[in-house]
C-alpha cells in the first residue's frame, strides 16, 4: 500500500524567528482529505564532545519545562549553514571548546509527528579551550560527567532531552 500524502494547498498561520506554522490540505492514501499543521524549522546542530571518558553537558533553564536541564551543546542551523560547522560552532560557544575535527554521529527527528526540524548530531574527542562565546541572552553553565554517570542519569529519568540521549546511546553502541 502507498502510504504517501499528497498536498493539496497550504496557508502560513504564523512566521517567526524560529519556526513558521502552517496548515497544509492533504488527501490521503484511500483519497480522503485532511489537514496537516506543519511546524517548519531550519533544524539544529549538535555536538557529543568526550574528552578523557567525560561527556560536556550544559545545564540552562529551559522556559517551557521551568526547570534546568542537562543537554549537548546545540543550536538552530542558519539559513544555508552547514550542519557539521554549526556543531563545531556551537560547541565553542557553549564549552568554549574549539574542535580539532568532528564527524557525524547521527541525526534524529525529534517530533515527526507536527514539525520537519531535523538535528544533525556529531562527535568530538579533539578540541582545545578558546574561551566561552556566549550568545546574547544565553546563559548555561559547562560540565563535564563521566559517560556512565550520563547513562545512569538518561536510565534515571534526570536526563530527558531527546538529542542528548540519542548522542549518548550511539556513543555507546558504537563504542561497546
Amino acid at each position: 500500500m502507498n502510504l504517501s500524502e499528497k498536498k493539496i494547498s497550504s496557508s502560513t498561520v504564523y512566521d517567526g524567528k524560529i519556526i513558521k506554522v502552517e496548515v497544509d490540505d492533504v488527501v490521503l492514501p484511500d483519497g480522503k482529505k485532511s489537514k496537516r499543521e506543519c511546524v517548519r524549522h531550519t533544524g539544529g546542530a549538535a555536538v557529543l564532545f568526550v574528552k578523557d571518558g567525560n561527556v560536556a553537558l550544559v545545564k540552562q533553564f529551559r522556559y517551557l519545562y521551568g526547570k534546568e536541564i542537562y543537554e549537548i551543546p546545540a543550536g538552530k542551523l542558519n539559513a544555508g549553514e552547514d550542519a557539521k560547522a554549526a556543531a563545531e560552532r556551537e560547541l565553542e560557544e557553549e564549552t568554549g571548546y574549539r574542535a580539532a575535527s568532528s564527524c557525524h554521529l547521527i541525526d534524529i527527528y525529534p517530533t515527526p509527528g507536527y514539525t520537519d526540524e531535523i538535528i544533525h548530531i556529531y562527535y568530538v574527542d579533539d578540541a582545545v579551550f578558546a574561551g566561552q562565546k556566549l550568545d546574547e541572552g544565553e546563559f548555561l553553565n559547562c560540565v563535564f560527567m563521566p559517560v556512565k554517570k550520563v547513562a545512569e542519569m538518561i536510565e534515571s529519568g534526570q536526563i530527558n532531552d531527546s538529542k542528548t540521549i540519542c548522542a549518548v546511546l550511539r556513543y555507546m553502541l558504537k563504542n561497546k
